[in-house]
């Protein structure tokens, strides 16, 4: 039984991995190809070829004018995905259509609708804007995860693991200590996690890359919108400052951590990674720095849910895991899922 909801936007891309060259990405168990035409537009058709299964990115095949020639039997098909030649006949079979994908470039991303394409809308595209303003500098990057993305899921939700599995790197001890807030708005399917530290060490992460020393004001806040977007809003000051009424907040550093959360297969995902800062907005060092500690940061996550999904494997039917407080979030985002998926088998 699936537990991935298909009626869905996910994150297939960044903007700048797909060119005009065949490049292909399994979304959802479903294997995807994209390119950007010659007029800019992303296109997104399955990857297997209508006559004998083979994989369109793979070579021999070539792109030539917008129009994918396949390198096996070289059945040729336009951006749109219809077949427009057939070895050894003019008569082109009515079938021969790939299936297409909506897709949408929207703040960085290439977002694709797996599921019925008269129900994608891409109003309901959660967005994240900051990551290709120009009030912020962003660094990016993705890493493959061979774990459910639920349990990605649950690892975002709660932060207190920073403390443990990322010492010297994100974690300190007032993470664990603090209690957090959780809020659920079903209608607008968003789940809110807060964590405020108002005397907190402030960890290399961010002491090398504001300057700030001593001691810090530190606040989580948490923004998941399931199944696909989780926007961590993070703000670092030094103690005893606060916004001004007005909303500004000229004393503080504002580093927003965007994961998109897409998954591969069941048990495998697309971990996308990104940090915009409002600061040292042309330092090259300051972006080198944040995106190779981020990516140390992700990795280290990576390691201990592969490690997770495995054990699950092999773990006795009717095994209870033990929940507590700061399990809130993640508990509202699982009934969340679980209910988008159970949704989509009634209506089925």
């Amino acid at each position: 039984m699936t537990t991935i909801p298909r009626n869905q936007w996910y994150v297939a891309a960044y903007g700048r991995e797909i060119g005009q060259e065949l490049f292909s990405r399994t979304i959802c168990g479903e294997s995807i190809l994209f390119w950007r035409t010659k007029s800019g537009q992303v296109t997104a058709m399955s990857d297997r070829c209508v006559h004998r299964r083979f994989p369109l990115s793979q070579a021999p095949t070539r792109l030539v004018d917008d129009q994918v020639i396949c390198g096996y039997h070289g059945f040729t098909y336009g951006a749109d995905g219809g077949c427009v030649a057939v070895p050894g006949q003019t008569r082109i079979p009515r079938t021969a259509r790939l299936k297409p994908y909506p897709v949408v470039e929207q703040d960085s991303f290439v977002w694709v609708w797996i599921g019925d394409a008269d129900r994608a809308d891409a109003t309901t595209i959660p967005r994240a804007p900051y990551l290709d303003s120009p009030a912020y500098t962003t660094v990016s990057g993705m890493e493959p995860l061979a774990a459910r993305y639920s349990l990605l899921v649950d690892n975002l939700l709660d932060l207190s693991h920073e403390t443990y599995l990322h010492g010297g790197y994100i974690g300190t001890p007032e993470v664990a200590a603090t209690p957090i807030t959780t809020e659920v708005d079903d209608d607008a399917g968003i789940v809110y996690v807060s964590r405020h530290m108002d005397d907190a060490e402030c960890p290399p992460f961010y002491a090398k890359s504001t300057g700030l020393t001593g001691r810090i004001a530190r606040w989580q806040d948490i923004e998941y919108t399931p199944p696909c977007l989780y926007k961590l809003h993070s703000r670092i000051a030094p103690v005893g400052s606060a916004p001004n009424p007005d909303g500004s907040d000229p004393d503080a550093f504002h580093v927003e951590v965007v994961y998109a959360i897409t998954p591969e297969t069941e048990h495998s995902t697309h971990d996308f990674w990104a940090v915009a800062r409002d600061f040292a907005l042309d330092d090259q060092e300051v972006s080198g720095f944040l995106a190779e500690n981020n990516r140390t940061v992700v990795l280290q996550d990576v390691t201990a849910l592969d490690v997770l999904e495995q054990v699950i494997a092999t773990e006795p039917e009717g095994y209870q895991e033990l929940s507590i407080n700061i399990d809130t979030g993640g508990l509202a985002a699982r009934r969340m899922l679980k209910r988008m998926v159970a949704g989509e088998t009634v209506a089925s």
